[in-house]
């Protein structure tokens, strides 16, 4: 019996998977938009037709449909869609914040030159047109005193409205504050300073005044609580329908009132959330001109007193001040601009801090 062998060829190993896969080189990105953004100035200086801007916007588009082309080549067109969208999304953020990075500049570039202590400790009496000198703090005083008596009328009432609309709230009355606190929300500033001028200035002042209308900086602040009200009761209404129910559930199967679980459960949770809003409110209040001018007057002496004679704030000196005829005028301007952006983000973030440092307390 004969035995027959029969011989295969060998085949080689089958190699072990793998996961890595083709992938651009880390420098790809910024090459693309290195020649995306040379292509875009090129096309735009050769033509005259625009300038930076236009560059910018031309090489951000050159660079998606060039980024995209290189993934799709290298790494296939489900990896090429990500990077478009992912690289759409970072040029978004990118143009979100060019604006707010170019004011910050201007501010600090040009609100510089005054940084003095004569315009912190002086005011602009008896300063001619002639005159470098002159300070804002006049208007310094009476933006600390108005927004302070509005945030203290409104920042209570705000929060109390928003917690009987959404804890105790039912029915019709509820839903009519509601819907004027959106109707208040878009009330242009310049009619809350005409209420006010109407109701208080003209009609309750004279009985206080010898029959006089007494325009005054309690007046401002009247009309800037006004615009403060929607902001407050809005924001402190969202934040407290996001505190859990089962906190409050907890609370109540516990034997707590319902008063006492308002106070101790649910407010302290929205607190961070109600910091931010009335913040909000208080900037919007402190870049208001319109209300001032109409009910305070303004003035360029120092007035402590909000509730006699004319007062400034430091929206209004700088509405006055970019609209003088002298050259030392725009320079205290942008001064006064950035110093009330100083002020309002160095009260932000203190009440951001006592926030936080009040709910880790807990």
């Amino acid at each position: 019996m004969t035995t027959t062998i029969t011989s295969h060829r060998t085949r080689p190993p089958a190699q072990p998977p793998t996961l890595k896969a083709r992938r651009l080189p880390r420098y790809a990105a910024p090459a693309i938009a290195l020649v995306a953004l040379l292509v875009a100035a090129g096309i735009v200086y050769g033509a005259g037709i625009g300038g930076p801007v236009l560059v910018v916007v031309l090489g951000a588009l050159l660079y998606l449909a060039g980024l995209f082309a290189a993934a799709n080549a290298v790494e296939g067109r489900r990896s090429a869609r990500n990077r478009t969208w992912s690289a759409l999304i970072h040029s978004a953020f990118v143009l979100a914040v060019l604006p707010l990075a170019s004011v910050v500049w201007t501010l600090v570039s040009k609100g510089a030159e005054r940084l003095d202590g004569n315009f912190f400790l002086t005011s602009m009496n008896n300063i001619g047109a002639r005159d470098p000198n002159g300070g804002a703090y006049h208007a310094i005083v009476g933006t600390l005193e108005q927004v302070g008596i509005a945030a203290l009328i409104t920042v209570p009432l705000g929060i109390l409205c928003a917690i009987y609309v959404v804890e105790y709230g039912r029915g019709r009355f509820a839903f009519a504050i509601r819907f004027f606190v959106d109707v208040m929300t878009g009330i242009p500033s310049i009619v809350s300073g005409l209420f006010v001028l109407a109701f208080w200035v003209l009609v309750v002042s004279p009985m206080f005044n010898d029959g006089r209308p007494g325009f005054s900086g309690f007046a401002a602040a009247l009309a800037l609580s006004v615009l403060m009200l929607p902001t407050v009761v809005r924001s402190t209404e969202e934040m407290l329908r996001l505190v859990p129910a089962p906190l409050r559930e907890g609370a109540y199967a516990l034997g707590v009132p319902k008063w006492k679980t308002i106070l101790r459960v649910v407010l302290p949770t929205a607190l961070p959330g109600i910091v931010t809003g009335v913040m909000l409110a208080i900037a919007r209040a402190a870049g208001e001109t319109a209300p001032v001018l109409l009910v305070a007057g303004g003035g360029a002496a120092i007035n402590f007193d909000p509730f006699e004679n004319n007062q400034s704030s430091l929206a209004l000196f700088v509405y006055q001040q970019a609209g003088d005829a002298s050259r030392y005028a725009p320079a205290r301007a942008w001064t006064a601009a950035l110093t009330l952006v100083a002020l309002v983000l160095v009260l932000t973030i203190a009440a951001k801090l006592l926030a936080r440092r009040n709910r880790l307390g807990r």
